[in-house]
C-alpha cells in the first residue's frame, strides 16, 4: 500500500507542477529520476539505519548543548522572569537563537562555511542538472538564512534572468536556515528536522526543473562569490548578537500577530457558521495529506496544520502540532513534521521580494510579480519531501 500511494503520490506532484511549468519540452527526467533515488537512498538512512539515529541523535544533542549554552546568557538577564520549568516560548525557544547566530558569524569569520558551502554546492552540481550558481545557492540559503544568502552573490544576481532567478528564491523559500533549526527541534523530532533539510535540498531542484526548466551553457555556468568587506572579529560579533536578537523578536512578532489574528478569524467563523476557518481549511487540504501518505482518518487534521503553516508560518503550524500529535498516528506526524520544515508561507513572498529588491529593484520587482508561482512551488517540495518520508515511515 505504501508502495502504491508513493508513486500516486509522485504523480499527483509531477501534474501539479507541469500545470504551471513554462516550458514543457524542455524538462530533463534524468536528473529527476536520479535525484529521487537519491531521496530514497538518504531516507532510509537517516530514519531506518542505526548510522541515521546516531546522526540525528547526534545532531539533536548538539543542538541541545547549544541552547542549553545560551541559557546561561538568557538566565542572566531574564532568569526572574518565569517560574521553573515554564520559561515562555519566547525565552526557550526564539531568544537561543542569538547565541546560534553567533556560532554561524564566528564560522563564517573563520571561512569554515564558505568552504562547506561550496564543496556541498558543486556535489550538488555534479547530480541535480543545474548551474554552480543555483547548487551554491540552495546550500546557502540554508546555513546563513534566506535573505541573506542574496548578499554574497549580489553582483550576479542583478544580472540573472527570469527563469534563473526563479531557482534562487525557490530555494531560499523551500530550505530552513540553520540558525533556526535547535528552535524546530524543541517541537518536532530532531529526526523529521534533519530529513526534510536534506530532502528539501533535492525535492526543490526537481520540482524546479519540472516548473522551471532551462539550459545553463558553459558560458553561463559560473559562479561570483561576493565575500563581506573585512571586519574585526568584535565587529563581527556584534553584527551576529544584533541580527540573531532582530530574527528573534520578528518571529516573536509575527507569531503574536498571525496566532491572534487566526484566533479572531476562527472566532468569526465560529460565530456565523458554527464551524472555525482552520477546519474549513483542514477539508480542504485532507485530500493533498491523504496523497503525501497520510492515513484517511488523519487527513483533516493534518490537512488544518498544512493550511495554517501555509497562511501563517511554521512555527504557528508546529504549536499546533505539538497539541494535537497525541491523537494523530506515529506515521501522520512523521509526514506531517516534514512538510513542515521550510519557509513555504505567504510572509516569504514578502521577505524573498524585499531582500532582491535592497540588491536590484527591477529583480525585486521581478520577484513580486511571479510570487504565487514562488510559493506554489516551494509548497509543492514540502509535498514532495513528505511524500518520500511516507515510504520509509
Amino acid at each position: 500500500m505504501k508502495i502504491v500511494m508513493f508513486i500516486v503520490g509522485l504523480v499527483v506532484v509531477y501534474l501539479l507542477a507541469l500545470l504551471v511549468s513554462s516550458d514543457r519540452k524542455k524538462i530533463k527526467y534524468k536528473p529527476i529520476i536520479i535525484m529521487i533515488i537519491i531521496e530514497l537512498i538518504l531516507t532510509y538512512i537517516l530514519l531506518s539505519t542505526r548510522f541515521g539515529a546516531i546522526l540525528a541523535k547526534g545532531l539533536s544533542d548538539f543542538f541541545a548543548n547549544l541552547l542549553a549554552t545560551a541559557g546561561a546568557g538568557i538566565n542572566f538577564v531574564f532568569g526572574g522572569l518565569a517560574n521553573k520549568g515554564q520559561a515562555p516560548f519566547f525565552l526557550n525557544v526564539l531568544l537561543p537563537i542569538i547565541f546560534i547566530a553567533i556560532i554561524i558569524g564566528i564560522l563564517q569569520y573563520l571561512r569554515i562555511l564558505p568552504l562547506i558551502i561550496r564543496g556541498v554546492g558543486w556535489l550538488l552540481s555534479k547530480v541535480n542538472g543545474l548551474g554552480k550558481l543555483e547548487s551554491y545557492n540552495a546550500v546557502a540559503a540554508a546555513i546563513v538564512g534566506q535573505g541573506e544568502v542574496f548578499i554574497t552573490v549580489k553582483d550576479q544576481l542583478s544580472k540573472l534572468p527570469k527563469n534563473r532567478l526563479y531557482t534562487l528564491c525557490a530555494s531560499s523559500m523551500s530550505t530552513v536556515s540553520m540558525s533556526i533549526v535547535g528552535s524546530y527541534m524543541k517541537m518536532i523530532e530532531p529526526k523529521y528536522v534533519v530529513t526534510a533539510i536534506v530532502l528539501n535540498l533535492f525535492s526543490g531542484f526537481i520540482i524546479v526543473h519540472i516548473i522551471n526548466p532551462y539550459t545553463i551553457s558553459k558560458e553561463e555556468d559560473i559562479l561570483e562569490i561576493n565575500e563581506a568587506a573585512k571586519e574585526s572579529f568584535f565587529e563581527m560579533l556584534t553584527e551576529y548578537i544584533l541580527l540573531g536578537f532582530k530574527m528573534a523578536v520578528i518571529i516573536a512578532a509575527m507569531l503574536i500577530g498571525f496566532v491572534a489574528l487566526m484566533a479572531a478569524i476562527n472566532n468569526l467563523f465560529s460565530f456565523f457558521f458554527h464551524i472555525t476557518f482552520q477546519q474549513i481549511l483542514g477539508y480542504i487540504f485532507s485530500p493533498l495529506a491523504f496523497v503525501m501518505g497520510i492515513p484517511w482518518h488523519d487527513a483533516v487534521q493534518a490537512g488544518n496544520i498544512m493550511a495554517t503553516k501555509l497562511v501563517t508560518n511554521e512555527f504557528v503550524a508546529m504549536i499546533d502540532l505539538t497539541k494535537v500529535q497525541q491523537h494523530l498516528s506515529a506515521r501522520t506526524v512523521g509526514i506531517i513534521s516534514v512538510f513542515l520544515v521550510s519557509f513555504a508561507n505567504f510572509s516569504s513572498i514578502g521577505n524573498i521580494a524585499g531582500a532582491t529588491k535592497g540588491i536590484s529593484d527591477k529583480q525585486g520587482n521581478q520577484v513580486a510579480q511571479f510570487g504565487l508561482k514562488l510559493l506554489y512551488g516551494a509548497t509543492l517540495v514540502s509535498v514532495l519531501s513528505a511524500i518520500i518520508v511516507g515510504v520509509m515511515i
